[in-house]
């Protein structure tokens, strides 16, 4: 009786092992294929995947992990007729053409209450202390031709100007007069609404046509 179990334990394992590799196939018996053929034709470039180093996988999940800066509105500017041409040509290659736009600005003039010019920095340096004394407002000159001088506010008009030094030589200022700063400029204006760190990475190659004009936030 155990020779006889034996022999068909024996025989059932040898069935299992022929049907488990196909063996019955041509007869209708055997196993379910799991193979999905069809995959192998939508691979993408198969034979561009690598295995990363343990550095190169460190360096990619770092990456991952950093913040990503939110888009922010960026603007340059006021460009001339000239420089505006070749700031165009730079970006309809560089830039998507929704990312960016240009805008007809105009500066209005700006005239302050000056004071100045002084002989030195030490004339410079006592009469600033005398003005803060006084609780008078010291407003940096932007026109380097009126250095070194001191500004006391700026309006857009002479006549606001002329109103307000008025009102400040009833609290002790003398000797300040109203001079134009900067005159009215005209020109345009380069913003890109959202740059985002794509847009950003490019932006670092148009330093040499943006003129020296820096980039800056909108706000």
């Amino acid at each position: 009786m155990l020779r006889f179990f034996v022999l068909m334990l024996v025989l059932v394992n040898g069935a299992y092992f022929a049907w488990s590799h196909g063996l019955f196939q041509a007869y209708g018996w055997a196993p379910t294929e799991q193979s999905e053929p069809q995959r192998l034709t939508q691979q993408i470039k198969p034979e561009t995947i690598r295995i990363l180093s343990l550095e190169e996988a460190r360096r990619v999940e770092i990456a991952a992990l950093a913040p990503v800066k939110p888009p922010e509105c960026l603007q340059a500017g006021l460009f001339s007729d000239a420089q505006l041409d070749t700031l165009r040509k730079a970006l309809d290659t560089a830039l998507p053409p929704t990312s960016w736009l240009i805008e007809p600005v105009v500066e209005p003039a700006r005239w302050i209450i000056y004071m100045g010019k002084y002989p030195g920095p030490g004339a410079l340096a006592k009469k600033r202390s005398e003005l803060l004394k006084l609780n008078l407002p010291l407003i940096p000159l932007t026109n380097p031709e009126l250095e070194p001088g001191l500004s006391l506010g700026g309006f857009e008009t002479q006549v606001a100007a002329s109103r307000e030094m008025a009102l400040l030589g009833r609290r002790g200022l003398r000797s300040a007069r109203v001079v134009l700063e900067r005159a009215e400029v005209r020109g345009s204006l380069f913003r890109i609404p959202a740059a985002d760190d794509a847009i950003r990475a490019k932006l670092v190659e148009f330093k040499s046509v943006l003129a020296d004009k820096p980039l800056k936030s909108c706000k």
